[in-house]
């Protein structure tokens, strides 16, 4: 697996973490991962190949063998940025299920993050989806 389907592969186990891949979920992935290089040069058509054999990855596999075999494929600061954008489609809709704090949790293990990395990630998000401006 080389490093854009690595990272791509986590982000896709983030938003399948629930147990529920919705179509929105698979479009908010793409806008993600769109403005990034090398994404930000794929056609519409390179794109829909690459999500497609991560999906059949991960429906043949499971997310455990995906995130180990992208792991691999990932330098540290590229595991970091990885890391960082899971937190983030996971914590998009502002509501963290169980299973979803238990695939951050195995991520961080699986790409080999500090304690202190994970936490200051996670502490960013907390504060990035904070209800700061809500009436009531």
């Amino acid at each position: 697996m080389d490093s854009a389907s690595a990272f791509a592969a986590v982000a896709l186990c983030a938003v399948a973490s629930d147990g529920v891949l919705a179509p929105q979920e698979v479009s908010a992935l793409r806008r993600a991962l769109e403005y990034r290089r090398p994404y930000r040069g794929m056609s519409e058509h390179q794109m829909g190949t690459l999500v497609d054999g991560l999906l059949r990855q991960l429906r043949d596999g499971g997310a455990i063998a995906l995130v180990s075999e992208a792991a691999a494929a990932l330098d540290h600061n590229q595991c970091l940025t990885a890391f960082a954008l899971a937190a983030d489609l996971i914590h998009a809709d502002r509501s963290v299920v169980p299973q979803e704090k238990d695939y951050l949790r195995g991520l961080s293990d699986s790409l080999q993050l500090t304690r202190e990395e994970t936490e200051r990630i996670l502490t960013v998000m907390d504060v990035l989806y904070r209800d700061v401006l809500g009436c009531g």
